[in-house]
């Protein structure tokens, strides 16, 4: 049988996207080191007004199901762990609440709770998240579960902050 990973190339701008530039090739917890690889991007995305930046998230998720699905077909793999651009997607969702109050980027505390929360959500894939993601398949069931995780970090990141008196 032929490894997936040995099918895919970083020269593809689809796979370098799918990827998330190379970071889900990590041999160890692929996913959290996806979402590490947000990290940067998330800093820059968070600069701009607070429109611009939920375009380009709601953008980055109906595009990611076409990088994933193209990813996934030419692997052969139906969500293959090495394909992390859900985890992007999903993680800018998560910290959608920083921009949308206002918060300084630099507090990081927000990030490193929000990061959490988001792969704690991706992992567990409670309900609606796990059913979702046994039940949609392709571009669109690769992308689901982690943007319903995000939604759920994010509106657990805002009870952490409104109850530990963050927001004060």
């Amino acid at each position: 049988m032929t490894n997936p990973l040995s099918l895919i190339s970083l020269k593809n701008p689809w796979h370098l996207l799918a990827t998330g530039f190379g970071s889900g090739l990590s041999p160890i917890i692929p996913g959290t080191m996806g979402t590490l690889a947000a990290i940067p991007l998330y800093l820059l995305l968070v600069q701009l007004p607070f429109s611009l930046y939920v375009v380009l998230v709601v953008a980055s998720c109906f595009i990611g199901v076409k990088i994933c699905q193209v990813t996934s077909d030419d692997m052969g793999v139906h969500d293959h762990g090495s394909i992390v651009w859900d985890e992007f997607s999903g993680f800018w969702i998560t910290m959608m609440l920083v921009p949308a109050l206002n918060i300084p980027a630099d507090e990081w505390k927000w990030l490193i709770t929000g990061f959490v929360l988001f792969r704690f959500f991706d992992m567990v894939k409670p309900w609606p998240i796990g059913w979702l993601d046994k039940r949609v398949h392709g571009g669109l069931g690769i992308m689901i579960d982690d943007i319903v995780a995000g939604v759920m970090a994010g509106l657990c990141l805002y009870l952490v902050g409104h109850f530990s008196g963050w927001l004060a």
